[in-house]
């Protein structure tokens, strides 16, 4: 069952709070079993929040008195205050967050017995966990904000600095180390629209809805939306408590920003490798080996990596669950908190992680340069340049170029050193002023399109990133520490 499963094992307390019809109480297995408050107790403040809410709300329609009404703060802000020194009771015997709570304020304060009227643990749970969901998606952007924030400040340091660009992990084409990191800055903008859009989906208020019809109490959802900030709310009571969808997408949301998350490891990975030779990882975040004393790994970014799997893994485990539910609320969506909680972990640590090991990483600008310098990069000038200057059509042309290439690998020599009597073979147009092409740093200038590596274009792009990320809200972080 697990270390905090073990530690708050049945001590054969009271029957629960919904034993009234039982005889008999609950078998120590079953509670170990069905338990979800060794990790639902993570969402108290959110859950604590509620209540406040809910207690104000029955206060404002005459279901609770202006003095009981302050008896339950008062007992909530004692139990937050509890749990936060790590001196709260909680037990097994009361299964979740929701009867934990409510089994200690009913001890402090007789007027807890009043503030569940109308309620449902299944509305309370779909409430607080879309809370929870809304302040961690904040927590989320903001670390996306910092990691955009240092690849643009490393694409800042080097600017100007050429790689090889690939495809096929092949060398392909010159372009600016700059270029290649704001790649993964606009892929990380479009990870950061999609939670954008799962926080409209989370933020419709269930409570107010019951266990599945509503409530014939006086209850007023309209002050609830208001008090807990919820933009909408839910028009249909039994799709509010079996609604689990923004769980659903804000999981798929971080799968395809660990996917990002990985491709950028894996680059980093190469670069980092003897055999390419980019770049040097800050020694913090790097490891040695247990039998090779020369050896500084790259652990955290393959962990990064790895960890892109399960992402897709929860993602999957929460589909599935759903999948063949009956309406409304059934006991198998206890199963979506670990798969959100270890979702939401996975991607803010590692979100955290890569940031503060770019902001330490150092580039090799001779070994990039010296990668980028190799004039068989520029082929596809060349035959542009053929089409522009002498009109020859692409594919006639693309066929030049290629015997060129493959007259300089016969010889083992540089494209740019193949000899013009030699060259004309292939190619009658061979001389000096194409050979004038093959210059990496020149060919940039001439790439006029839009979101090409033109260093004016770069330089730009980067200046508006760092003036966007520096005018970026940063959402509050509270969740994290959830």
């Amino acid at each position: 069952m697990g270390e905090d499963s073990e530690k708050l094992a049945s001590s054969g307390g009271p029957k629960p709070l919904w034993g009234g019809r039982f005889t008999e109480k609950p078998h120590p297995l079953f509670l170990q079993f069905t338990q979800s408050v060794s990790y639902d107790r993570r969402l108290y403040r959110q859950e604590i929040t509620v209540w406040r809410a809910y207690a104000q709300m029955l206060e404002s329609v005459g279901l609770l008195t202006g003095e009981e009404r302050a008896e339950i703060f008062q007992g909530l802000d004692e139990i937050e205050r509890e749990i936060e020194q790590g001196s709260f009771p909680w037990s097994l015997e009361r299964e979740d967050l929701h009867m934990n709570l409510e089994a200690e304020l009913t001890r402090k304060t007789k007027a807890a017995s009043k503030l569940h009227a109308g309620r449902s643990r299944n509305d309370l749970v779909a409430t607080t966990t879309r809370l929870w969901v809304k302040e961690t998606i904040g927590s989320v952007l903001s670390r996306i904000r910092g990691l955009q924030k240092s690849l643009v400040g490393l694409g800042m340091r080097y600017k100007d600095l050429l790689l090889p660009g690939y495809t096929h992990l092949q060398r392909a084409q010159p372009v600016l180390l700059a270029h290649h990191l704001l790649a993964y800055v606009e892929m990380l903008e479009r990870d950061a629209r999609r939670l954008q859009d799962c926080l409209m989906g989370t933020d419709v208020l269930p409570l107010g809805s019951g266990a599945l019809a509503g409530s014939t109490l006086p209850l007023d959802r309209k002050l609830l939306a208001r008090l807990l900030g919820f933009r909408e709310i839910a028009r249909n009571s039994m799709d509010a408590v079996s609604d689990r969808d923004y769980v659903v997408e804000f999981c798929s949301a971080c799968v395809l920003l660990g996917v990002h998350l990985s491709r950028l490891a894996e680059d980093l990975i190469l670069w980092s490798s003897a055999e390419f030779g980019f770049l040097r990882l800050p020694e913090g975040f790097t490891s040695g080996s247990s039998l090779m004393p020369q050896k500084r790994n790259p652990d955290v970014l393959e962990l990064v990596r790895g960890k892109s799997g399960r992402l897709l893994g929860n993602l999957v485990a929460l589909v599935t669950m759903l999948k063949g539910l009956p309406m409304t609320y059934n006991r198998d969506m206890q199963e979506d908190k670990e798969r959100l909680f270890d979702t939401a972990d996975t991607v803010l640590g590692s979100l955290q992680v890569l940031a503060l090991m770019l902001d330490g990483a150092e580039i090799d600008r001779n070994q990039c340069e010296r990668a980028a310098s190799d004039p068989s990069l520029l082929a596809t000038d060349l035959v542009e340049w053929l089409v522009v200057i002498h009109g020859v059509p692409f594919r006639h042309a693309h066929g030049m170029i290629g015997k060129l290439v493959a007259l300089a690998e016969q010889r083992g020599i540089s494209l740019a050193d193949l000899p013009v009597e030699v060259g004309k073979e292939a190619c009658p147009f061979w001389g000096p002023p194409m050979r004038e092409l093959l210059e990496s740093k020149k060919s940039l200038f001439r790439r006029q399109t839009v979101g090409a590596p033109h260093p004016k274009s770069v330089e730009a792009e980067l200046t508006r990133w760092q003036k966007r990320l520096g005018r970026a809200e940063r959402p509050s972080q509270k969740s994290d520490e959830g």
